[in-house]
């Protein structure tokens, strides 16, 4: 059930697409309060649409209109949406968007991170922090004064913070190994 001041906020309307029919409060992730300040009114069809994968472009043509809401929980969804939208306008109407500071860490809250390189080994796998690996290459180990051989099981390895290396212990020492060296085991 929407509170009086969402209502009245949103003109008894869908605060995204203006439809009439069905509407409910929706609260913006990570706050699940009642605050209306947390939240926006959506219409039935919003509410099933905002679950779909991958979204309806065909739907969402209505944010064009409703990411220029002066409310900030409005305009967080408006930017969530857009940025799982993959068509051109939706990625242009994103850049366009002005976003207070705070609110426009609210929208990034739980997007992933478009300049982040996945580490991946040879065979393009992604590869995580705990993840067993296997050498595909003698791998010469400087200061180290060993060779660590093809077919060595590396466990427990750790991503670095750069996506090309990893960080695994071979002879009981921690060494940086170049992922494109190594297999998921």
């Amino acid at each position: 059930m929407a509170s009086q001041d969402l209502l009245d906020r949103s003109e008894n309307a869908c605060e995204l697409c203006s439809n009439k029919a069905g509407l409910r409060a929706h609260s913006v992730a990570p706050h699940q309060d009642e605050n209306p300040d947390h939240q926006v009114l959506v219409c039935e069809v919003c509410a099933t649409e905002l679950q779909a994968e991958p979204l309806s472009a065909t739907h969402w043509m209505c944010l064009q209109g409703s990411a220029w809401s002066g409310f900030a929980p409005v305009q967080v969804m408006a930017y969530r949406l857009l940025s799982r939208l993959t068509d051109a306008w939706a990625l242009d109407l994103r850049e366009q968007l002005y976003l207070e500071e705070e609110t426009l860490e609210w929208a990034q809250e739980g997007l992933p991170d478009a300049d982040a390189v996945a580490t991946v080994d040879s065979n393009g796998a992604a590869l995580a922090d705990g993840d067993s690996v296997t050498l595909i290459k003698d791998l010469n180990v400087k200061g180290g004064g060993f060779t660590a051989k093809r077919g060595t099981l590396v466990k427990g390895i750790r991503l670095t913070d750069n996506p090309e290396h990893v960080e695994g212990r071979v002879n009981k020492q921690t060494i940086v190994l170049v992922a494109a060296y190594l297999k998921k085991a």
